[in-house]
């Protein structure tokens, strides 16, 4: 086995999931993903844990959706159950073919999303890590190698973590306790938001591996303002070029893309909160240093900043604040390198990728 492999099960089991005797783990993979799974099996072996293989298939999924009535889609009670009795989920993403699913109907998406809306409760983001096995598949979406693709991954997911959440706390540090947030890319992106009261976040590889962000929330209807992310976004296996969301009140009142704008209106109408902001990231994670068309990693890459559509993150929404909710979470990322500022209270915090306290 590629030492490769075993090093990274390690990071999950120790420092993400940081498994204990006795604990019952699930791990959610494709087939794809079986050397890895053989790994997180030897090391939660290794630590007297309970790992159970949920194998996972696209084309699986894509088979059932094609075939279904979507208004007879019903909340995956097994899995729910399972979930709930387990004390670690690892969701493992390893693409055979990242397209699988792209001739699914945008509204029979949707409607299995709201169907599986309750399996939301029952996954606690503290018990679970979400990581890439590097594929070919996934390589060839990232226009890479196979083995460029695996040492990208690798390189991203086996780091100092310590150190790196010590660097992301400074802009916690600054983020935590602001009122209003601005961000600026050139004469395209323009935007505000109250993030008064709500928490931020220190992403450093536990529920997401690789880790590198820091996000909050918005507060759901102070949004106002325009967004053009210059970075595309694959959500169900369609890329969507160039959107353009335009808010008021909060709310998304006008938006355009270049390419798959019909994937983009079918999440906007997915539900009532998928038309505002859940979420606001920064990505701070100099080991990630080009674009994929992988939401795990390019959220995460230094000189970006995403913007969620809909389900805002608990973690982020203290008891008593406002919280969006949705049962859609599509992360979309603006390029910040260049003609770019973050504006926290009035104070410009970062300019063209590079924060205040790197200077």
């Amino acid at each position: 086995m590629d030492p490769r492999v075993r090093n990274h099960a390690d990071v999950v089991v120790d420092h993400s999931l940081d498994v204990q005797q006795g604990d019952q783990i699930v791990v959610m993979a494709p087939p794809a993903a079986e050397d890895f799974v053989v790994a997180l099996h030897e090391a939660c072996g290794e630590r007297d844990a309970n790992p159970m293989w949920v194998a996972r298939s696209s084309r699986a999924s894509r088979a059932q959706l094609l075939a279904a009535d979507p208004d007879q889609f019903a909340l995956a009670e097994h899995l729910k159950a399972v979930a709930e009795a387990a004390d670690g989920i690892v969701q493992v993403r390893a693409n055979t073919n990242a397209s699988e699913i792209s001739d699914v109907p945008p509204e029979k998406l949707a409607a299995r999303g709201r169907s599986q809306e309750a399996l939301q409760d029952a996954f606690d983001p503290e018990d679970m890590c979400i990581t890439q096995h590097p594929t070919a598949g996934n390589a060839q979406q990232a226009e890479m190698s196979t083995a460029a693709y695996e040492a990208f991954v690798y390189d991203a997911v086996n780091r100092d973590w310590d150190a790196q959440r010590a660097f992301q706390a400074q802009m916690v540090e600054i983020l935590d306790p602001a009122e209003e947030v601005r961000v600026v890319s050139g004469d395209t992106t323009d935007v505000t938001m109250s993030v008064d009261g709500m928490v931020t976040v220190n992403d450093d590889g536990k529920t997401n591996l690789p880790g590198g962000e820091v996000f909050t929330a918005p507060v759901p209807d102070s949004v106002e303002g325009t967004v053009h992310f210059d970075k595309p976004v694959v959500w169900q296996g369609n890329e969507i070029l160039d959107a353009t969301l335009t808010f008021e009140d909060g709310e998304v009142v006008d938006f355009a893309a270049d390419q798959n704008e019909a994937t983009l209106e079918g999440v906007l109408n997915t539900d009532e909160g998928a038309r505002r902001l859940g979420e606001l990231g920064i990505g701070m994670n100099r080991g990630i240093d080009r674009f994929t068309s992988n939401m795990l990693f390019d959220e995460k890459m230094g000189d970006t900043v995403h913007f969620a559509l809909g389900r805002a993150i608990e973690q982020t929404v203290p008891e008593g604040q406002p919280q969006n909710e949705s049962v859609t979470h599509l992360d979309m990322i603006v390029d910040m390198s260049e003609d770019s500022y973050i504006e926290v209270d009035g104070e410009i915090v970062q300019r063209d990728g590079t924060f205040r306290f790197e200077e």
